[in-house]
């Protein structure tokens, strides 16, 4: 348990920037290189090899250098762990709230 709770923790550290959520935004649609990467962003390529440093090491991203080209996709399946956890606990949640509604409803009238 130890060991998923690390790799979820990585995840959502490094999806708690607005940066590196954007370049995720990115690469859902595909592969891209580093400089395509860095165009919309506001900081220098040395900052968006830091970030996708930290993309890298929470398994959200890979990458492959290809001659001078770095190409990076995204990795679905550590945005499948999250995305689990999460609905782990919206069904846990709406589960809650149901018996609470169910509850409010029986206990209207008295």
């Amino acid at each position: 348990m130890f060991r998923q709770d690390a790799v979820l923790d990585l995840a959502f550290q490094a999806l708690a920037d607005p940066s590196r959520r954007a370049m995720v935004d990115r690469l859902a649609k595909g592969p891209a290189s580093v400089s395509e990467l860095a165009k919309p962003l506001a900081m220098s390529l040395p900052a968006v090899m830091q970030h996708l440093a930290v993309l890298e090491a929470s398994g959200l991203v890979k990458s492959e250098k290809v001659g001078r080209v770095r190409t990076c996709s995204i990795e679905p399946k550590a945005l499948t762990r999250a995305e689990q956890w999460i609905a782990e606990r919206r069904a846990l949640w709406e589960r809650r709230l149901d018996r609470l509604g169910q509850f409010l409803d029986e206990t209207k009238d008295d």
